[in-house]
């Protein structure tokens, strides 16, 4: 099992992204969840200002990012960590499914 490869507080590390995020998070949440295979991108993004939706379909894109990656960790976990820092949880896992897999690494 891995951890992620980049840190939940590191954020700025990708100025672009953290704008996006921060002035519009349901862009980021709706193109996570449609990489991650947890909805389409515009259900999940107007999902985001649903509280109780949004923490669901943010914390499942998490949860799948994980699962594709082999990241430790748990629903619950991603659940916590979604409803305490959700715009740095929409970066992490954006920045994380733009990294490359461990197995694409190997092919190159």
């Amino acid at each position: 099992m891995a951890d992620w490869s980049h840190g939940l507080c590191s954020c700025c590390e990708d100025c672009g992204l953290c704008i996006q995020t921060y002035f519009c998070p349901c862009v980021t949440a709706g193109q996570n969840a449609e990489a991650a295979d947890v909805g389409g991108c515009c259900l999940c993004g107007l999902a985001f200002f649903c509280p109780i939706a949004g923490c669901f379909f943010t914390a499942q894109s998490r949860k799948n990012t994980r699962q594709m990656k082999n990241i430790k960790g748990s629903f619950l976990g991603d659940l916590c960590y979604t409803m305490c820092c959700p715009l740095c949880v929409l970066v992490q896992t954006a920045r994380e499914l733009k990294s490359p897999t461990p197995q694409q690494i190997e092919r190159a």
